[in-house]
């Protein structure tokens, strides 16, 4: 699949950029994708919460009333979980909810997910992307020229670039991420994937090794 180049006015180079076949024509995993896209948003949850059970809970352990004559339930401890401010039963505590994924099947996944973009027609190639200074403005007028004001845009570079990365945190729809952290939530996620023509050859060949 070829694609045109655009500079940061949003207009044509001239140059023309060849998406490999391998990484963004290949057939979609579906269920590849879903297993990735689960760990992720699994990997993301701090599995912090947690609930005081009967034996955490302050209270007296003194037996409420007498066992029998009362004409009421038998009841031991104040800090049963019948009564009002007593242990929960059953609840949250913390875990992990992290799960391991073959790494082959997290490449499928990726390569299914930029496939679907390439099939949609949602990749855009950029000549370069540079800031000399960090600011939200150049960030705003770079997505204006190419008509993405009101897309979820994911821009991805060759290498880790602050300037460019710093000058996107403010927006809301807008993600730069570099060719090594690729996930298929983040490509799946925006309507408009960005890539700069260096960063296409960097994902050819991460997924060749």
């Amino acid at each position: 699949m070829e694609v045109k180049v655009l500079n940061l006015s949003g207009k044509e180079t001239g140059a023309k950029v060849q998406l490999p076949e391998s990484v963004f024509g290949v057939t979609p995993n579906d269920h590849a994708i879903y297993l990735d896209v689960k760990q992720y948003l699994a990997n993301q949850r701090q599995g912090t919460h947690k609930s005081k059970q009967r034996n955490e809970i302050a209270g007296s352990t003194r037996k409420l009333h007498k066992q029998k004559g009362t004409g009421g339930a038998r009841a031991g401890s104040i800090k049963s979980p019948l009564f009002n401010g007593g242990g929960r039963v059953f609840g949250p505590q913390p875990r992990d909810y992290s799960f391991k994924l073959n790494k082959k099947l997290k490449q499928v996944a990726r390569k299914s997910a930029l496939s679907y973009k390439a099939q949609e027609n949602s990749i855009l190639v950029l000549d370069e992307v540079k800031f000399d200074t960090v600011k939200t403005k150049n960030y705003v007028a770079l997505i204006n020229a190419l008509n993405l004001a009101d897309e979820k845009t994911l821009l991805v570079l060759s290498a880790q670039d602050n300037n460019v990365y710093l000058s996107s945190r403010n927006l809301k729809k807008a993600k730069v991420i570099a060719a090594s952290e690729l996930n298929t939530y983040d490509v799946l996620n925006a309507t408009k994937l960005l890539l700069t023509a260096d960063s296409v050859k960097t994902l050819e060949e991460a997924f060749a090794k």
